[in-house]
């Protein structure tokens, strides 16, 4: 069976399967394992025993749980809640006031979490009930929890990139660095988008309160430490070589236990929620990548990369010409798939036309986890929607789309600046290996 053929029963079979209500991770395994059979028959069937060995006995592939772990018992311990109070006073006279707290809390707390959705859920879980008491309009407070959350797997460390290393052999590091100078730039595109919308419509926000004391500052600053404190021992050991990604998140989970005991507002029964909640992130996630490492194998095994690859670069398309047709393919990927499984599906097929067209490893890596965070504020699938919504009582998922929009345009529009200025992800990582 030629390739294009293989690829034209791959994608037939994932769409009625998909349509059919099958789960995704479910739907790639078994049409990889229809793909393998229907080119070698059952002779490589024990290959796939060896598949799911090698895809799951990774070190790096350890931290997931970890990351995950440790941003639940943050979220239980009170230490989000208290970080939150803290930048609020912080911010308080700046243009926006807790909007703004909004973003720099998604921001820092997604250096913890490593998870987009659980960034949105915990920020919006504090937010949104004291910004509607102080009379925050719901036009512009759901913009700041959805778009912030969407830094999640922006900001590191990042579960997505921790995948996508592991998928094509790149290093964690490299990749947890190159997404500083993005993110931070997705952080001021953010706020002055916050800033400026203020300055239009004063009224989305109420009238500046007074200016805190000194005491009250300090205060704040002291609530703001622990988790600062936690996010420079993670980050800080990875980038210096202290600990690896992976003892990083152990050092995270050891912490944040630590948080937990000084707080005193762990419960048991939180404890087990916490742990409970992190087995299932980490069985679904797992679940997600032997799937798509199957599939990956049947489409390796159809010589469907090499053959698109060939194809692609017979037709003479210009490097820019396919990042643009990239581009809005994980648009429309995004509004049906969440982004693991986005990433898990197309990497494979996609790959070897990247490598030809000189595209870099760690570079492509950013452009994908921004993808990913598109797909987070897409319907019907954007999971940060829903999320929102799910705090936000009686809101309607077309409202919190709408205020969503904005920072929707913002991720595309860093996409394409990283496009013509690609140093803005790849200079940090070269600079710190030299």
């Amino acid at each position: 069976m030629s390739w294009p053929t293989s690829l034209i029963v791959y994608i037939a079979m994932l769409t009625v399967i998909i349509i059919a209500g099958v789960p995704m991770a479910a739907a790639m395994g078994f049409v990889g394992l229809v793909g393998i059979t229907l080119l070698s028959g059952t002779l490589l069937w024990p290959t796939i025993g060896d598949l799911v060995w090698n895809t799951t006995n990774s070190f790096t592939l350890v931290s997931i749980p970890l990351f995950v772990l440790m941003g639940e018992i943050i979220l239980r311990s009170g230490a989000a809640l208290r970080f939150y109070e803290g930048l609020s006073v912080l911010f308080n006279r700046v243009p926006g006031g807790l909007s703004q707290s909004n973003i720099m809390a998604c921001a820092l707390f997604s250096a913890i979490s490593g998870s987009s959705t659980a960034t949105a859920l915990t920020i919006g879980t504090v937010a949104l009930p004291e910004m509607r008491r102080r009379g925050y309009s719901d036009t512009l407070t759901f913009g700041t929890l959805t778009g912030g959350g969407a830094l999640g797997n922006l900001i590191p460390p990042s579960i997505f990139l921790l995948v996508y290393g592991a998928v094509v052999q790149a290093s964690a590091i490299d990749l947890f660095v190159a997404t500083i100078i993005p993110g931070a730039i997705a952080v001021l595109m953010f706020m002055a988008y916050v800033t400026i919308r203020v300055w239009l419509d004063p009224t989305l926000v109420p009238p500046r309160l007074p200016s805190h004391s000194g005491r009250e500052i300090l205060v704040a600053i002291a609530k703001c430490m622990p988790l600062s404190g936690l996010i420079v021992a993670i980050i800080g050991g990875m980038y210096f070589g202290v600990v690896t990604p992976t003892e990083a998140a152990a050092l995270g989970c050891l912490l944040s236990f630590a948080f937990a005991l000084a707080y005193r507002e762990l419960t048991r029964s939180a404890l087990w929620t916490a742990c409970v909640n992190s087995i299932a992130v980490t069985c679904v996630i797992s679940i997600i990548i032997i799937n798509g490492q199957i599939l990956g194998f049947a489409v390796t095994q159809a010589g469907i990369g090499r053959g698109l690859s060939r194809a692609l670069v017979e037709l003479g398309l210009s490097p820019f010409a396919f990042f643009v047709f990239l581009f809005f393919l994980y648009v429309a990927l995004g509004a049906m798939l969440e982004g693991i499984s986005m990433m898990l599906l197309t990497v494979p097929v996609i790959y070897p036309t990247l490598k030809a067209m000189g595209f870099d490893d760690v570079w492509f890596g950013v452009i994908l986890v921004i993808q990913a965070e598109l797909a987070q504020l897409s319907p019907p699938i954007g999971l940060n929607l829903f999320a929102v919504q799910s705090i936000a009582g009686d809101a309607s998922l077309a409202e919190i789309t709408r205020a969503s929009v904005p920072y929707a345009l913002m991720l595309s529009a860093l996409c394409f600046l990283l496009y013509f200025w690609p140093e803005l992800a790849l200079w940090l990582p070269r600079t710190m290996k030299s």
